[in-house]
């Protein structure tokens, strides 16, 4: 999943209609089309539908989540809207968060174009010093970053805020490539809250947008 930053070089020239009435995204043609294949090739077929969620709304950019879930299994409060053939699933928490964005799809995957931000990152108090910033930086060291060295990438512990949160830094061939955020979330955070009780969830503190290519899929 990608959100935009610096216009893309891989961009299309596609463009979406604005969202009707009732909608909360737009979809583009391109994207609803890539979709529909996709959908099709599941054993569930056209009961999917494609369901967005924001996992973090701290940060450079949302840390989104993008998968299909069957439409009568959405909750009662989520808000389900057919684009062309398409169902598109939002929890209605994230609703204000989603407001004006546009799916899309490039050469690099699916892109989300939101123009709302999400809270900025605060730095200043995190604690890097004691017994859980130790195991950390432990796991890092030991775990994460061998893993990540196949990629050409590394993390940087920053520090956690004494409430399950700990903030990374991404470098080398994960700062500002497409994988990135599947990376954190899906790699580094596992890794660290199997191992570190303490810390129920990582955020990626890194400016991406510095990256060679400032692109998420």
């Amino acid at each position: 999943m990608s959100t935009e930053s610096p216009t893309s070089p891989f961009a299309t020239d596609t463009a979406a209609a604005p969202p009707a009435e009732g909608d909360v995204i737009s979809v583009t043609d391109v994207a609803r089309a890539k979709l529909i294949e996709l959908r099709d090739g599941e054993p569930e077929g056209v009961a999917l539908g494609i369901r967005l969620e924001i996992m973090s709304d701290e940060g450079v950019d949302f840390t989104y989540d993008l998968s299909f879930q069957e439409t009568a299994k959405a909750a009662f409060t989520d808000v389900v809207r057919n684009h062309g053939g398409i169902r598109v699933i939002i929890p209605a928490k994230d609703l204000p968060n989603f407001e004006g964005a546009t799916l899309d799809y490039e050469l690099d995957g699916l892109v989300l174009r939101n123009p709302n931000k999400p809270r900025p990152i605060t730095l200043e108090g995190l604690v890097d010093d004691d017994d859980v910033a130790a195991e950390v930086r432990s796991i890092v060291e030991r775990e994460v970053n061998p893993a990540l060295a196949a990629h050409g990438g590394f993390v940087t512990f920053v520090g956690h805020d004494g409430e399950g949160r700990a903030y990374m830094t991404m470098g080398g061939g994960c700062h500002g490539c497409s994988m990135s955020r599947m990376t954190m979330l899906e790699g580094v955070q596992v890794m660290i809250k199997d191992k570190v009780p303490a810390i129920t969830k990582v955020i990626d503190a890194t400016d991406h947008a510095t990256g060679a290519t400032p692109y998420y899929q």
